[in-house]
């Protein structure tokens, strides 16, 4: 198989364009067609469909890009094998929670690639969750309980809750003292999925968890949304004290209810290599790892 062919059709696949992946590899639009269709000529399958507005993945070319990722990221290792041990190239794909990436990561980048020209980042940020295989991540970051499904897990540590509330909003409604006083409350309720879940305030009762049933007026599904709406005077929020430690200390929102707090949230970095994971994947791992855990809480 015509390596290089399987790295220009990655490369259209990304970009949805034949013009602009040629633009990236040094390479003529009508070279890269013509390689695209040598490559589908070989594998006996049509692997992109071809419009005038668009190029878009059969289903056998989003089976083969799966395959065809892990085998450039092989490949990529066998280059760097006798390189210093420092080096680092190739491209990572990794997915991040939009508030880490935004305010912690993203600011301390230059960093990273300043210590790895030849190190690529193709960065998600997004607050729902990616299915990592389908979508061709090397890794993720993940923030609550993750289901069992066979990926590999590294905790990081946990982000520690914190209920809250703008001046504004606990003008008009009163500051709870207790579970009885949320009755004459609302909630700003977050949901990935609209319509999916209903609001609820989340707290410890001993070693239980337990929900109250709560209504909202608004449903978000981002946390920048989420805290904007709260800032808002648009009801009660249950978020990390990480992300909200900022809006608390200049006084625009305010800590309520302090004895009912959600469980703590567990960050990990998740990646879907059973074994061999390529070093420059691992390298970026530590480096997420060694970058976010001062903004968390220990899990003990």
């Amino acid at each position: 198989m015509d390596l290089e062919a399987v790295r220009i059709f990655a490369k259209v696949a990304e970009l949805r364009s034949f013009t602009r992946a040629g633009e990236h590899l040094g390479l003529s639009k009508s070279r890269v067609s013509l390689r695209l269709s040598a490559l589908e000529a070989d594998l006996g399958s049509r692997l992109l469909q071809r419009t005038t507005r668009a190029v878009q993945l059969t289903p056998d070319g989003e089976q083969f890009l799966a395959r065809a990722r892990r085998l450039l990221a092989e490949a990529d290792e066998l280059a760097g094998m006798f390189q210093a041990p420092s080096a680092l190239r190739g491209q990572v794909r990794v997915d991040l929670p939009i508030s880490l990436a935004r305010d912690v990561i993203i600011p301390r980048l230059p960093e990273l690639l300043g210590a790895h020209p030849q190190l690529e980042l193709l960065l998600s940020t997004t607050d729902r969750r990616v299915d990592l295989v389908r979508e061709g991540f090397d890794c993720v970051m993940r923030i609550g309980n993750l289901p069992d499904s066979g990926l590999v897990e590294k905790k990081i540590g946990v982000l520690r809750m914190v209920n809250c509330a703008s001046p504004a909003y606990l003008a008009r409604h009163g500051v709870p003292r207790g579970l009885g006083d949320l009755e004459r409350h609302v909630v700003v309720h977050y949901s990935l999925r609209f319509g999916a879940d209903e609001p609820s305030f989340e707290y410890r009762d001993g070693a239980r968890v337990r929900e109250l049933p709560m209504r909202s007026a608004i449903t978000v599904n981002s946390a920048d949304a989420y805290r904007a709406a709260c800032l808002a005077g648009l009801g009660i929020i249950q978020a990390p004290r990480t992300g909200m430690r900022s809006s608390l200390a200049a006084g625009v929102l305010v800590e309520v209810l302090p004895e009912l707090v959600p469980t703590p949230m567990p960050v990990a970095l998740v990646h879907g290599h059973a074994r061999n994971l390529p070093r420059r994947v691992r390298a970026v791992m530590t480096w997420l790892a060694e970058v976010v855990r001062p903004h968390l809480d220990d899990p003990g």
